[in-house]
């Protein structure tokens, strides 16, 4: 097979990258992507950082194996962990996703900017950095969130327990501007409805799934990698729990 005919494998610790996936097919139609979710080990944000770093070269080598062209971690977590140490493993593109917190100040709204995220993507150098970077121009507020990843695993995205969950977390900032809302989780974009619901649609809600789409097709344009035929794409799914519930669930995912 041809270089440029190979897919792009895109994974994530269960179900949080399909919303990097839907719009990396947005922006790139004619290519076909491999997704792998890692239910079966999720939440891969409550764990050390050698496990989350044993689990995603698992994924990379099953991955590989498939021969893809390029992979995307979708998850803050693992690219947190495991990117700059897998870009120096291997030599196809790897791109990582971190909170788009860039985008949130270019807004120059006033108000703090609050990034939901798990704990371990909050803590990891890699999130202090950016933070260190933006911080003394604007009021930025890490906002662990343990459990919410949870919630869109099991496609419990609009029920009244979520609504309380998020409640819980948002309503202390209720008395308090609020310039926007960083996503920096994959999963946390599937509930941007209900976050709205709870913040009001004047505060913008921004993740990262755009800007790591754009940095894929950049990095493969810049590799002449990317796929020269004109007919759609295909998309293949798997799972580490291996269910056909898992799979069809992974599916209506991509199609909210």
């Amino acid at each position: 097979m041809e270089e440029n005919s190979k897919p792009i494998g895109i994974f994530d610790s269960g179900l949080g990258g399909l919303s990097v996936l839907k719009e990396a097919i947005k922006l790139l139609p004619y290519e076909d992507f491999i997704y792998y979710g890692d239910t079966k080990n999720a939440p891969y944000g409550t764990k050390s950082v050698n496990e989350i770093r044993k689990l995603t070269n698992s994924v990379v080598d099953f991955l590989l194996d498939k021969e893809v062209k390029a992979i995307v971690i979708a998850c803050n977590t693992a690219t947190s962990a495991s990117v700059d140490e897998l870009r120096k493993r291997y030599s196809l593109p790897i791109i990582g996703i971190e909170p788009a917190l860039k985008p949130a100040v270019e807004l120059n709204r006033k108000g703090k900017i609050i990034i939901m995220a798990t704990t371990v993507t909050l803590s990891e150098k890699k999130f202090k950095n950016l933070m260190e970077k933006y911080k003394k121009d604007c009021n930025i507020v890490p906002l662990p969130c343990p459990g919410l990843m949870e919630f869109i695993e099991s496609g419990n995205i609009d029920s009244l327990e979520l609504e309380e969950y998020l409640k819980g977390k948002l309503n202390k900032f209720t008395d308090e501007q609020i310039s926007s809302i960083v996503l920096g989780c994959t999963h946390y974009p599937f509930i941007k409805n209900k976050l709205s619901q709870i913040v009001g649609e004047h505060v913008p809600i921004i993740d990262g799934s755009m800007g790591t789409s754009m940095q894929l097709k950049r990095q493969l344009e810049k590799a002449s990698l990317l796929n020269n035929r004109t007919v759609p794409g295909k998309l293949t799914i798997y799972n580490s729990l291996d269910t056909q519930e898992i799979i069809e669930l992974s599916y209506k995912l991509i199609s909210i």
